[in-house]
């Protein structure tokens, strides 16, 4: 009960304020053809690279206000690198293909259409052998105690407590 008053009083106080603070300069909508995006240099360490060359570049298309979330476009060329996801990371391919190896030792092949989830603070090596564009959606995983409270949260809206609680 005292977490769903503080979420209360934490959604009146922002509520109050101007809509143009709320939206901090950020227009309420971004929209772009991810083709049309300026891609720059985005270097991948080469302590990662383990085969070749590859060139990465990124292109930014949108920031939540709170900037606990981005939206980006990714490409690289062919190489062998492991990547390390320091955010909760669901990726949509674009064009080409990666063939990837987790760190449980899985492995999958992700070609155009097809949509994959990299969990944030894991490990995975990225083999392309040609090209790959990829749009990113990153998500910065919540500090533990608040990912805690959250978690609570959401045991308390089970639908046996729905009556008490929702």
């Amino acid at each position: 009960m005292a977490l769903k008053l503080l979420l209360v009083s934490m959604a009146g106080a922002l509520a109050t304020l101007p809509k143009e603070r709320q939206l901090g300069e950020r227009p309420p909508l971004v929209a772009a053809n991810s083709g049309m995006l300026v891609l720059k240099p985005a270097p991948i360490n080469p302590d990662w690279i383990i085969r070749g060359t590859p060139m990465a570049r990124v292109g930014d298309h949108s920031t939540s206000t709170d900037e606990a979330s981005s939206t980006a476009v990714w490409d690289c060329t062919a190489g062998e690198f492991r990547w390390y996801f320091g955010w909760d990371e669901t990726v949509v391919i674009q064009e080409g293909e990666v063939h990837v190896t987790a760190e449980d030792g899985s492995e999958r092949v992700l070609k155009a259409g097809d949509i994959a989830y990299f969990r944030g603070g894991t490990w995975a090596t990225w083999r392309i052998d040609n090209y790959v564009r990829k749009i990113a959606f990153l998500r910065k995983p919540f500090p533990e105690p608040l990912a805690t409270l959250y978690r609570i949260r959401n045991a308390l809206r089970s639908p046996s407590r729905r009556g008490l609680f929702g």
